[in-house]
């Protein structure tokens, strides 16, 4: 039984697919079959049910997974124990971050880190905020830049980088154009315009909807607020946007600001609580804290 077995064993349990799990570990795709069909040779048992379209654990498999798991996490635990002795920072880090991000300047930060810290491979995506902190909690992601509803996800630390207010955004010749401010009942039963669930604008907005006793009408989703603004701008309906992006628009967008109570869109450095975290890891979330002055607690 070899390391790397469990490595493709457990890719491909989680992301249930060997296509997947392939592009996860950096392998082609028939290598990782050929490692677990030796290592469910080795035990005697299959692992996994590939009748289906979705390739499923068996009963074996899902006993075995705990199993192999801790012993990945065993093994990292003896190279960051290591790590640290000799004060390498090496290996790679992996970066999520929200499309609604205009506030961070992400590329000189990474930039930055990669001038420090040269021997140290960066990888980034991007999702929706509830995707990253389940990377994040899973160890998949080192650092996330999320956006925040109003409490913080368990097994994560975080701080604020940007805290910006939103508004409702409508188009010059709207019937709302003359408005100055909104209280979020007023935004009853109009068709808006807003980021998808699991975003923490869109958190935001449904829990002080749901506070004042209704369900948002949802007309338009889009993960990209730019897009959220030029539906707002051709007439489609209210947009919820951050401020400045509104602000930005202002030639073809009015601003309303939303009161009773007032939202706030939140982006926040994040990264988990439990479990190994490399050197390199630690390296980049002090570096990010650095540059974005928000030093002062600790890894």
């Amino acid at each position: 039984m070899e390391l790397r077995q469990l490595e493709y064993f457990v890719a491909v349990a989680e992301e249930a697919g060997f296509t997947r799990a392939a592009a996860r570990v950096h392998v082609a795709q028939p290598g990782v079959s050929a490692q677990i069909r030796r290592l469910e040779r080795e035990l005697g048992q299959e692992l996994f049910d590939r009748s289906g379209r979705t390739v499923r654990l068996t009963e074996v498999g899902a006993a075995v997974l705990p199993y192999a798991r801790a012993a990945l996490d065993a093994v990292a635990g003896v190279r960051l124990a290591v790590d640290e002795l000799t004060g390498l920072v090496r290996g790679r880090v992996a970066v999520g971050v929200v499309a609604s991000s205009a506030a961070l300047d992400l590329p000189d930060l990474l930039a930055g880190f990669h001038q420090r810290h040269p021997d140290v491979e960066i990888t980034l995506c991007e999702a929706n905020s509830d995707r990253l902190v389940e990377s994040l909690l899973a160890g998949r992601l080192d650092i996330a830049f999320i956006g925040l509803g109003s409490t913080t996800p368990q097994g994560v630390e975080t701080q604020v980088v940007a805290d910006e207010l939103l508004v409702a955004a409508v188009s010059h010749d709207h019937d709302l154009a003359a408005r100055r401010a909104i209280p979020v009942t007023g935004l009853r039963d109009l068709p808006l315009i807003s980021l998808p669930p699991g975003t923490g604008l869109r958190s935001r907005l449904d829990e002080a909807c749901t506070a004042a006793g209704f369900q948002p009408r949802i007309a338009f989703e889009a993960s990209d607020p730019q897009v959220l603004a030029q539906l707002a701008a051709r007439g489609l309906g209210v947009a919820v946007l951050p401020n400045s992006l509104a602000t930005a628009r202002a030639a073809h967008l009015h601003a309303i600001r939303i009161t009773h109570p007032e939202l706030h869109g939140r982006l926040a450095l994040s990264w988990r609580t439990t479990g190994p975290i490399s050197p390199a890891a630690r390296a980049l979330i002090r570096h990010t804290r650095a540059m974005l002055g928000t030093a002062g607690r600790g890894e």
